[in-house]
């Protein structure tokens, strides 16, 4: 690891202020400090940030919800708001890495973790996203990788917040000592690669990602967040599925699948809407919903089962979320 200097902040202002020279924000550090001792990252200088106590907390507001940054996945899964009424982000944050890690890892750092791709994480790489014009993923090691939306370069989306939060119609308040506060949407926050392969997000480097928004929810909604790894627990997920469903009695009013670990940034499946939308959820739709998912799926030479995973994971998740199916066992976490 590279020598780095460190400069410790109690307010918004003062870590704005130091937010320049190729400044790296540090929250609770987990997914930072892999990169930099793989040498993926080597800054100069880290920002600190993990003191300042107006980014952290839950509030509930006329429109829905607000989150701070700095709170903690752990204390966003364990709050009763949170699991009540907006179970698939209490589902996604309390079974994202170890306990341990929860209780350091933050949901604005879990959102802007960068990708897994082994390739990119190794300092003896240099790929399409470093710069270069190959990516190493196509002809190599790639079963981990996207089967989907991914052009140039077959990474997957790393956040399970961020499957939750696109399910929910969530933004991000991002903050600029220049400019202000602006809001973006979950949906336009982050960068396809092929878009721009050097940027995961549109989050300027004079930004800090100060708060998460999420509406309030329509009467009757109902969710689920599952997430499958190759192991049952503490694992990256291979295939993970956010459900929420807008019910009108028996019947579907609107449904939302949200998808991780298939494309370079989360997606939605409108394939699998449109199957769930105006229909009474029974394990035969939601069957069928989960084979709309993989509509236009390109998996790659080692990655095919997440072809027939998908599928499974989205059906036993939108049960879940109508109650008409207990927590899969074999899920992750």
């Amino acid at each position: 690891m590279n020598s780095f200097a460190l400069a410790d902040c109690s307010t918004v202002e003062a870590a704005l202020s130091q937010l320049k020279d190729g400044a790296v924000v540090k929250a609770g550090g987990v997914d930072l400090l892999d990169r930099m001792k793989n040498g993926t990252d080597t800054p100069a200088r880290l920002v600190n940030i993990r003191n300042i106590a107006a980014l952290r907390g839950i509030h509930p507001t006329d429109q829905g919800l607000t989150i701070g940054a700095l709170t903690t996945l752990a204390e966003v899964a364990d709050d009763p708001t949170i699991r009540s009424q907006y179970t698939l982000l209490a589902d996604a944050c309390g079974h994202a890495a170890t306990p341990h890690i929860r209780n350091m890892a933050t949901l604005g750092g879990n959102l802007l973790q960068q990708l897994q791709c082994w390739y990119y994480r190794s300092a003896d790489f240099q790929c399409l996203r470093k710069g270069k014009d190959i990516c190493f993923a196509f002809s190599g090691l790639n079963q981990y990788h996207a089967i989907m939306d991914y052009g140039g370069c077959p990474s997957v989306a790393p956040s399970s917040g961020a499957v939750a939060l696109l399910a929910l119609d969530a933004s991000v308040e991002l903050t600029s000592a220049a400019r202000g506060k602006r809001t973006v949407a979950i949906k336009d926050f982050y960068v396809q690669p092929d878009a721009n392969p050097h940027r995961f997000h549109v989050m300027a480097d004079d930004e800090l990602l100060t708060a998460i928004h999420i509406p309030k929810l329509a009467p009757g909604t109902r969710s689920a967040y599952q997430k499958y790894g190759e192991k049952e627990s503490h694992d990256w997920a291979i295939a993970d599925a956010g459900i929420l469903l807008e019910m009108d009695g028996n019947i579907c009013r609107r449904a939302v699948v949200a998808m991780g670990a298939a494309s370079p940034v989360v997606r939605r499946s409108h394939e699998a809407e449109a199957v769930l939308t105006g229909k009474p959820i029974t394990p035969e739709t939601a069957r069928a919903a989960g084979k709309a998912s993989m509509t236009n799926a390109m998996p790659l030479s080692m990655n095919g089962y997440k072809v027939q995973l998908f599928p499974v994971a989205i059906y036993r998740t939108v049960l879940l979320a109508a109650g008409q199916m207990d927590r899969d066992p074999s899920a992750a976490g």
